[in-house]
């Protein structure tokens, strides 16, 4: 391989803009959060294409395919190009419903809340939620 050819899988992840920087990269990589066929996978790995990943940044939890290599930061759509992502749809639905949990919402112009309605809405949210009572 020549030097071109050898990629890092720190530098690969920011590149395709997975991770805003490339130390937030090499972090994930070295708190095993980036995995090759189930191994934890060191910063200094090299990347081929064929090779699938699994990154997780936080609660998000993501399956990817290298398609070719990206050796600079390019633009998102450049970036989308360079990988696909595999990620099983139950993993990305469970994810996006995180964060669709309902609001509550009160109508202008009706004031402060009373004790009785923060009752009620505690209440109610331990009903949604299936939290203990805390009081």
């Amino acid at each position: 391989m020549s030097e071109q050819e050898k990629l890092r899988i720190d530098k690969y992840l920011w590149a395709i803009r997975l991770f805003k920087t490339r130390s937030m990269a090499t972090e994930a990589c070295k708190a095993g959060r980036v995995k090759l066929n189930g191994q934890n996978v060191k910063p200094s790995a090299i990347v081929k294409p064929g090779d699938i990943y699994q990154v997780s940044k936080g609660i998000e939890r993501k399956v990817i395919e290298v398609v070719e290599l990206l050796y600079n930061r390019a633009e998102a759509k450049i970036a989308v190009t360079k990988y696909r992502d595999i990620t099983p749809v139950e993993e990305t639905h469970a994810f996006k419903s995180v964060f669709h949990a309902p609001a509550l919402k009160r109508d202008r112009g009706t004031g402060r809340p009373t004790k009785k309605d923060r009752r009620e809405t505690d209440e109610l949210i331990r009903g949604i939620f299936g939290e203990d009572d805390e009081d």
